[in-house]
Parts: structure tokens; C-alpha cells; sequence
């Protein structure tokens, strides 16, 4: 059986390296002239398989007027005459409730786990360099409320597998010391030993070198997908710019314009571009001294910091509506800003700058799933999970693809799950 994927980033060779390992013959196909050169390029650099809550929950209505009239706020948005964007925003806030947030927290972690399994498989056969560490993670709290509502989702998480635990400022200080310097203002963290850090882009491009040894898989980079051409209830080839891959099946995972690619085919995705951004911060021997060693997020600011080997990765933001990967010079400004109030001691002067777009569901989950046209499947909609969940939804959907049971349930991914 030969299968076309459609999109290199880090969903997309994981989801050729799965299928590769059921035996069979992989073309993966990307506009781009490498794997993991759009979403996956440079992102927050955190495995966080405990840290899948959906973005929205039952504290983020009450949140919305100060963040969208706040110019430091972590999220943005750009009004649009767009009927998609209000629609994705209106179901994004039917699911502003408790029940729907614990019960897509419980969905999320079921697959987040499984991938994790999948990561410590992965690592250990194929000795994959990617600055790969289990190295913790520490969500640091600037009020006591917010400590709470953290302990209180501690709590619940207890029950599905998760070992986290709160800890005093003086804990968090005395685990991460480079954390000293905001101690002050801080009520809190919770720790979770189990978290993990890795470069997604090392990674991606790793494990395709692994892939292309195996001779079992094809590579068209720099080639422009234009359109799926139908016959019946199938599709008969992959239409590109240098011409017809005529193919047994197409599994999607190429992110944002996965749904205009499908909109040709009448299928319209609950997909909208979430930009992110990020810092590469270089380890230079005065840095040396003052970066964590532990993975750490600012809960308040909704700032990520991860330590990859030779640089800092600190990634935040959401900016919806821009339609763009453009990168913002006001929102980098305000992101060392940031940095530098929480790590003073950091020279940012070589600090390399990145946005990308993230594929996002209103729920936060992905969809993994078949279509109404028996060979063409879909891996899309991780948002900012990608990296943690790709492994556990690549090799669920290789199992879909070739007709055997997931290792996990797949019934909340369903396309008419997520929307």
C-alpha cells in the first residue's frame, strides 16, 4: 500500500514513521524545502504530557476583557469579517465550562500518556539527538488564587495518572535556584518530575534521517500540494505543482492549510492559526550562570522557559486573527521585557526571534480520524500540543490506516468530536 502524507512537520514524520514501521511505502510531501520548517521550526521546546488542559476552562471568560484590552497580554485578537473566526470563537466559549474542560483534560491525557510511551520507546531504539531531557517542570504562581485553582486540577489529575505536587516558594527556589530573583512575588509552584524537554525540530529532522534509511519512504520537499483529485468515494491522487502522485491513500497533517486544501473536497475544518512566539537565547558563560535547569512555566504570564542544551527556548503568546507568521517586533519587545523581569541576569543581545502558527481546535484536541472518502485521513489540529502528543496520535492513526484496533480509544478525536 502506497500512502501519501501531506505535511513534514513533526505530525507528519512521526505519522510516516509509524506507517513505515506497519510496512508500508511512504511518500511525505511538503512546500517547505525541509521537515519541520513551519509550526514545529521552534516552538516552546516542553514534552508536557501532564499539561494538556484545553486553553479553554472555566477561569477564561472572566479573563477575556482584561486580556483583549490589556497590550501585555498574553493573548490577542484581531477582530475579522470572518465567519469562521466567530465561529471557532463561539464554540471555543460553549466550552468554557468545568465539566467540558475536565472531561477533554481526561480525553488529552489518555493520549498524552500513551505518547509518552511511544517517546521513551522511540528514544531508547533509535538514540535520537534532539537535546532531549527529563529534566521536570515547575509552574510558578504569582497569587495564592491561582496556586489554588493549579492545586485544585493537581487534584483531579491524581486520579488519572498524574504525579505532581505543590511546593512553598522557598521549595521552588531551593529546586530552581536561578528562580531567586522573583521569589518575592511569588505564592507558589507545582512540580511535576515526569516532564521532559527536547528540540522539536532536531527531533523531526532526526527521526526522518531514520526513516530515509530505511528506503521505505519518499521525500517531495519544496513541492506545493494544489488539490486531492476525487474518483467516487476515494482519492486517486495527490495533485501538485510538478504534477499527479497517484497513491493507494493521503493521510493530512500539514497543520493550518490543511483546511484549505480540504475545503475543495467539501469538508470544512474547525482548524484557526493560534500564532505563537518565541526567543532562542544562546548559552554564553555569563548566561551559563543564570539559566534554569528546570523546565518553567510563568502561569500568570504564560511563559514557557526550556532549557536545550546550548540555548534558553522561551516561547508565549497567542495572537489570533493575524492570518500571518510574521514576526511582531511589539510582541518580541514585550517578551524580553519579560524575560528580563523574570531572569535579570540574561543577556538577550543574541536572542533569535520566531512565530509561528499553530493549528487549534476550539476543544484543544486533535483530530485523528477517517473521512467520508474511505482512503483519506486526517492528523490534524494539535495546537500547541504537537510535540507532545505526535508520537501517540501518529501511531494511533497508523492502526486506523491499516484497518487494526488503536492502542487508545479514538472516539473523542473524531472530526464531529472536535469543533
Amino acid at each position: 500500500m502506497h500512502v501519501c502524507v501531506i505535511g513534514a512537520g513533526v505530525v507528519g514524520v512521526t505519522t510516516a514513521w509509524y506507517l513505515a514501521r506497519q510496512g508500508l511505502k511512504v511518500t511525505l510531501v511538503d512546500r517547505l524545502e525541509a521537515a519541520a520548517q513551519g509550526a514545529s521550526y521552534a516552538n516552546g521546546g516542553q514534552l508536557s504530557y501532564s499539561y494538556v488542559a484545553p486553553l479553554a476552562g472555566p477561569g477564561v471568560l472572566g479573563n477575556l476583557p482584561d486580556w483583549l484590552l490589556n497590550a501585555d497580554s498574553p493573548l490577542r485578537f484581531h477582530p475579522r469579517l470572518d465567519l469562521h473566526q466567530w465561529r471557532w470563537c463561539l464554540n471555543f466559549m460553549r466550552a468554557c465550562t468545568a465539566g467540558r474542560s475536565r472531561q477533554t483534560t481526561a480525553e488529552l491525557l489518555e493520549l498524552s500518556y500513551y505518547s509518552r510511551e511511544l517517546v521513551h520507546q522511540l528514544t531508547a531504539r533509535e538514540a535520537l539527538q534532539f537535546n532531549y531531557r527529563r529534566n521536570g517542570k515547575l509552574i510558578v504562581y504569582r497569587d495564592k488564587n491561582s496556586l489554588a485553582q493549579g492545586m485544585q486540577q493537581v487534584r483531579f489529575q491524581a486520579a488519572l495518572g498524574s504525579q505532581q505536587h505543590g511546593l512553598s516558594t522557598e521549595q521552588c527556589v531551593a529546586l530552581e535556584p536561578a528562580l531567586a530573583h522573583i521569589a518575592p512575588a511569588l505564592a507558589g509552584a507545582i512540580h511535576t518530575p515526569s516532564e521532559e524537554v527536547g528540540d522539536c525540530r532536531l527531533f523531526t529532522q532526526a527521526l526522518l534521517d531514520r526513516l530515509l534509511a530505511t528506503g521505505q519512504v519518499e521525500t517531495l520537499f519544496g513541492t506545493e500540494v494544489l488539490g486531492l483529485r476525487r474518483e467516487r468515494q476515494r482519492i486517486a491522487a495527490v495533485v501538485t505543482a510538478q504534477g499527479e502522485l497517484q497513491v493507494d491513500g493521503v493521510v493530512v497533517c500539514s497543520g493550518v492549510a490543511s483546511r484549505p486544501l480540504l475545503k475543495d473536497l467539501g469538508m470544512h475544518l474547525p482548524l484557526y492559526p493560534l500564532k505563537g512566539y518565541s526567543l532562542d537565547v544562546p548559552l554564553t558563560e555569563d548566561n551559563a550562570r543564570t539559566l534554569p535547569g528546570i523546565s518553567v512555566t510563568d502561569s500568570a504570564r504564560k511563559v514557557v522557559y526550556a532549557p536545550l542544551g546550548k540555548s534558553l527556548r522561551v516561547a508565549a503568546m497567542v495572537d489570533m486573527g493575524t492570518g500571518n507568521d510574521r514576526i511582531d517586533p511589539v510582541r518580541i519587545d514585550l517578551l524580553k521585557k519579560q524575560v528580563r523581569e523574570t531572569f535579570p541576569g540574561l543577556d538577550l543581545s543574541g536572542a533569535l526571534p520566531w512565530a509561528g502558527l499553530r493549528p487549534a481546535t476550539a476543544l484543544s484536541k486533535p483530530i485523528i480520524d477517517v473521512t467520508r472518502l474511505h482512503n483519506l485521513w486526517l492528523n490534524v489540529g494539535h495546537g500547541a500540543l504537537g510535540f507532545t502528543l505526535a508520537c501517540g496520535s501518529a501511531s494511533a492513526l497508523a492502526a486506523l490506516v491499516c484497518g487494526e484496533q488503536p492502542a487508545i480509544n479514538l472516539a473523542p478525536f473524531r472530526a464531529g468530536q472536535v469543533c
